[in-house]
């Protein structure tokens, strides 16, 4: 199995994208200002036992959906984009494989994508799923709020999360 990495624009920043040969194995957006710093390139290879290698122009596609998405265009990430699970499983899975099917424009509560994952009252790991995927972004854990529908947090930026909400509205 081969790994390569690109890197992807987005109003937060450049996203690290890393391929496998299955497809999309982590969409990072790092909290550095630049993602290529070592640390971040050096945690997906430990996670992999593999080291990526650069491969520019490999995120094209991602980023022209990315634009589009970002424009208001209604894009579906996960239909469009092979994704490799390889570093998810589990709840954490069963939920974000859920959570993917989130339609855009709509949200579901951590406790409804819990039901529908096949553990009701686990909504907990739900959140914990979406603050841990390894595709930010790209997958919409951004469409799971709360139970009284406020937005909630998106790891350390709650203002990325109500900006996605809007973009979607």
């Amino acid at each position: 199995m081969t790994f390569r990495y690109d890197f992807a624009p987005t109003p937060f920043g450049d996203a690290l994208v890393v391929f496998s040969d299955d497809g999309v194995v982590r969409f990072d957006l790092s909290e550095a200002a630049d993602p290529s710093v070592p640390w971040l390139l050096e945690s997906v290879s430990a996670r992999l036992t593999a080291t990526p290698v650069p491969d520019p122009g490999a995120a094209d596609e991602i980023t022209a959906l990315l634009d589009e998405y970002f424009a208001g265009a209604p894009v579906s990430f996960a239909q469009t984009v092979a994704l490799d699970w390889r570093l998810v499983d589990g709840f954490t899975r069963s939920a974000l494989q859920t959570i993917a099917e989130i339609p855009w424009g709509e949200t579901m509560s951590y406790g409804e994508v819990a039901v529908r994952a096949g553990s009701p009252g686990a909504a907990r790991a739900v959140g914990t799923a979406c603050r841990l995927t390894p595709f930010s972004v790209i997958l919409p854990v951004h469409r799971v709020v709360r139970a009284d529908g406020s937005p909630g947090q998106y790891g350390a930026h709650p203002e990325r999360k109500r900006f996605l909400l809007d973009l979607e509205r």
